[in-house]
């Protein structure tokens, strides 16, 4: 692999291991400990790694969705929605899971994001957002899922809290 290609493969990096739903809790994982992560699964009380999770079917709805109506709604977001010029894919989707990789159009940095919606815990989503490289990412994990909220909110999606 040859000068720029090598640029663009080292700052990629690689796919962490952890993804995915963690079995023992049932949860996303924790955001280690640089400040380039935002979580659900993160305690309320770390204000560097917490946001609040997403509910698709708050009360006062209109016309409540079912979960495949909202992952639809969701991956519309995804795909429309780019505040940090990262360039969205989805990598991988289940009946209860999605998981995008954001890929910046400079150096090609990557950035997986994850979202669950859990079993049990009603119209709930849930989602952790993380730059595979470096320490501090500028807030950019958290400014993309603040720019994905607020375009859900939209189609009649809440959070919990703003972040």
């Amino acid at each position: 692999m040859g000068g720029l290609g090598f640029v663009f493969w080292w700052c990629s990096g690689k796919k962490p291991d952890y993804l995915g739903v963690q079995k023992n809790p049932p949860a996303l994982a924790l955001c280690p400990p640089t400040k380039n992560c935002v979580s659900t699964s993160e305690n309320i009380s770390d204000r560097t790694h917490y946001a609040p999770p997403w509910n698709y079917n708050p009360e006062g709805r209109k016309k409540p969705v079912s979960r495949e109506e909202a992952m639809e709604e969701l991956i519309d977001v995804i795909e429309s929605t780019t505040p940090d010029k990262f360039s969205p894919r989805i990598v991988e989707r289940k009946e209860d899971y999605i998981r995008v990789e954001y890929q910046s159009s400079i150096l090609g940095f990557v950035d997986d994001v994850e979202f669950w919606f859990p079993p049990g815990k009603g119209s709930t989503v849930e989602y952790r957002s993380a730059s595979r490289l470096g320490n501090f990412d500028f807030d950019v994990n958290r400014k993309r899922i603040k720019a994905l909220r607020q375009e859900l909110e939209k189609k009649g999606w809440t959070s919990q809290d703003t972040i």
